[in-house]
């Protein structure tokens, strides 16, 4: 039985790249529209979970200070 290659893990960071390059890719092959903007909508979600996940991850993100 042979074993299955596991593919390195991607980052939170870079399936959102990808997921947004595809995205793009599909708004510039539509006229305007509701479908359109439904897609340009999703792109800006994805743009401000890379940047929430951007300050998340940064080091100069401080834990509350206790009471």
């Amino acid at each position: 039985m042979q074993r299955r290659r596991r593919s390195v893990p991607h980052t939170f960071e870079e399936n959102i790249a990808a997921q947004k390059a595809k995205l793009e890719a599909q708004v510039a092959k539509l006229k305007p529209g509701p479908q359109m903007d439904a897609l340009l909508e999703k792109i800006s979600q994805l743009d401000t979970a890379a940047h929430m996940s951007e300050w998340l991850s940064s080091p100069g993100l401080q834990p509350p200070k206790p009471a």
